[in-house]
C-alpha cells in the first residue's frame, strides 16, 4: 500500500463511526474515496458502463443503511466492494433472464492487435476475459484494478487470503494456457 492508499485508509477510518451515525457528509467523504475503484470493479465485472454505474449505486444505497455493521475500519473498502460486486452480479443476472449481456469490448472501440512484448492479441484477451464468470472477473478486477491485497481481497471475497492467492495464481495460470493455445 502506497503513502496515499495509507491516507485514504486513515480518512476512512476517521469517518467511518460518523457516517454509520448519520453524518452525510462524512459518508460523502468515504464515496468520494471509494466511488471511482467500485465503478472500475464493477464495469469490469459486468462490462457495461450503464449496469456498472447503476450497481454502484445500489451498493451505496445498501451501504448508507448496513454502515454500522462493518465493525472494523480496516474493511470498510473491502465491505464496500463486495457490497458492489454483489450488486453487479444481482444485474447480470436480472439482465441475462431479459436479454444476452452486452459486451463493453464490443463498444469500446478499443485498438486490437498482437502487443509484441506478450505475443497475445488484445482481442483474444478481451474474448476469454468476456468468458470468465463473474466471480473469477471480479476477482481479477479487485486484484489488478481495484488493487487489492491478499489480505484485502480476502475480506472482500470472504475467503482466506491463502485461498485468494491460490485462486488468483490458478484463474491466471488457465488465462495463460487459454492466450498461449489461441
Amino acid at each position: 500500500m502506497d503513502m496515499g492508499e495509507v491516507a485514504v485508509e486513515q480518512e476512512l477510518s476517521a469517518t467511518m463511526a460518523s457516517a454509520a451515525e448519520g453524518d452525510e457528509y462524512a459518508f460523502a467523504r468515504i464515496v468520494d474515496a471509494c466511488h471511482e475503484d467500485m465503478r472500475r470493479v464493477c464495469l469490469f465485472v459486468g462490462h457495461d458502463q450503464d449496469l456498472a454505474e447503476d450497481a454502484v449505486q445500489n451498493a451505496w444505497s445498501i451501504a448508507w443503511r448496513k454502515l454500522r455493521s462493518v465493525r472494523d475500519p480496516a474493511k470498510l473498502r473491502p465491505w464496500l466492494m463486495r457490497v458492489a460486486v454483489n450488486e453487479t452480479k444481482r444485474a447480470l443476472k436480472k439482465r441475462s433472464r431479459r436479454t444476452e449481456v452486452e459486451s463493453l469490448v464490443a463498444r469500446s472501440g478499443a485498438p486490437s492487435g498482437r502487443d509484441p512484448e506478450t505475443g497475445i492479441d488484445a482481442l483474444d484477451l478481451r474474448e476469454a476475459l468476456k468468458r470468465l464468470d463473474p466471480d473469477e472477473r471480479a476477482l481479477l478486477a479487485l486484484r489488478y484494478i481495484a488493487g487489492f491485497n491478499a489480505t484485502e481481497l480476502a475480506g472482500a471475497l470472504g475467503i482466506t487470503p491463502s485461498g485468494t492467492r491460490n485462486r488468483l495464481e490458478r484463474l491466471t495460470d488457465r488465462l495463460r494456457r487459454e492466450l498461449s493455445d489461441g
